[in-house]
């Protein structure tokens, strides 16, 4: 399959474009197209010469191509609907009637504060001129009317609030939230680029708008969507990139569930940040015996720290009421010791129960409530490390922590 994609230097064709050329070439074992994928690329520094040729030769068009942020108001239909023309009297020219996809906006139903809106006539009249040309010639055409676009590679300062928000955190720059309480409607970039690979299997979502300008799912509706997108505030928004910056200091790491707008955000959150914050220093607690660290926190799953102990040492030698923890050794030899608090029914210690451990044979050992416990470096020579995950984080005010040797 020969593949246009207009636009293929910006946001979405740029994602659009990387995605592609990962299934091309074998190593997205999702997005199966199977490797005969040619994809031609055309964007501003292209010329008329390359967008014949490829319009020649294609059997996909992904229209992304447009004009966001004029100088001059007038631009918008010489962008948007202008080179619409172009590129459908380029295929006419060559009798190509392949599937078009047009990249849209929800601003061309000119509704609410859409209404009057230079940007949303030209996407309307782009929007009129593929139906037309899907009526003449019988190509089948899609039109996305898409609403604000969000992910990894968005231009900040141009047209996308989110990513001006993410930039402006990730950098430490300053924001202006007029009114925290305005709602977005918002696509996350691998949605879109799931939704377009769909498309271009002819699987893609159908959809009619209602006279409110909302989706209404269709399978022969005249448009297509984007079936996940995601409603939130501006305040909303810039409450969670406030959690992200503070993260490094914090440790904790937000809720994060597979499909949530906070998962995706933090993502995009992280795709804007400069060099000097990718790498930052952890609060290493050393002692004669090694080392403790604290990696990451969660609100609700507890958290993971890292152990050092040096060659010979014992640690810990206490234990928990409700407190419990995985002790994961990856590097070293040690021997994990657990012993039930109290005695047995003949007024004797209970019996200590031992886990030899390894890191050359990682394994987790449950460090038990209500069992004294502790790890022991069997090594003379070398340092033991060890994993640890608590079931929750360490609050001074209550450490569930009692002394007591196994």
């Amino acid at each position: 399959m020969k593949i246009l994609i207009t636009g293929a230097a910006g946001f979405v064709g740029r994602n659009l474009v990387e995605t592609l050329k990962c299934a091309a070439d074998g190593r997205d074992g999702y997005h199966s197209l199977g490797t005969d994928l040619t994809i031609y690329e055309y964007d501003r520094d292209s010329s008329p010469e390359d967008l014949d040729a490829y319009c020649a030769d294609c059997d996909f068009v992904f229209n992304l191509a447009g004009v966001n942020r004029p100088v001059d108001n007038k631009e918008f239909m010489e962008g948007n609907f202008g080179f619409a023309s172009t590129l459908l009297d380029t295929l006419k020219k060559h009798g190509n009637t392949c599937p078009l996809m047009l990249s849209s906006s929800i601003q061309a139903t000119l509704l609410g504060r859409y209404a009057g809106s230079d940007y949303g006539k030209s996407k309307l009249a782009g929007e009129e001129l593929f139906f037309k040309y899907a009526a003449d010639t019988g190509a089948k055409v899609l039109v996305y009317r898409f609403p604000n676009l969000f992910g990894k590679w968005c231009r900040p300062n141009y047209n996308s609030a989110v990513a001006t928000f993410c930039n402006n955190k990730a950098n430490g720059l300053d924001i202006t939230v007029n009114d925290p309480a305005t709602d977005l409607e918002l696509v996350y970039i691998d949605d879109l680029v799931d939704e377009m690979i769909l498309a271009l299997k002819g699987q893609e979502h159908r959809c009619n708008f209602d006279p409110e300008g909302k989706v209404v799912a269709d399978d022969k509706g005249k448009y297509a969507y984007v079936p996940v997108s995601h409603h939130v505030t501006l305040g909303e928004i810039v409450e969670l990139l406030d959690t992200f910056v503070a993260q490094p200091k914090t440790l904790f790491v937000p809720a994060i569930p597979d499909g949530s707008f906070a998962k995706k955000l933090y993502s995009t959150y992280l795709s804007y940040l400069p060099e000097d914050k990718v790498l930052f220093d952890l609060d290493m607690k050393c002692d004669d015996r090694g080392s403790f660290t604290e990696l990451l926190k969660t609100h609700s799953h507890g958290q993971i720290s890292v152990n050092v102990s040096k060659p010979g040492i014992t640690k810990g030698q206490h234990w928990h009421h409700t407190k419990w923890e995985f002790f994961i050794v990856v590097s070293g030899k040690g021997l994990i010791q657990q012993r039930k608090i109290g005695l047995d029914e003949n007024g004797n210690p209970f019996p200590v129960i031992e886990f030899p451990v390894s890191g050359d044979k990682i394994q987790a050992v449950h460090m038990l409530p209500g069992y004294a416990h502790n790890i022991i470096n069997l090594s003379k020579t070398e340092n033991l490390v060890t994993l640890m995950w608590a079931n929750e984080t360490l609050k001074a005010e209550k450490p569930d922590t009692f002394r007591e040797e196994v």
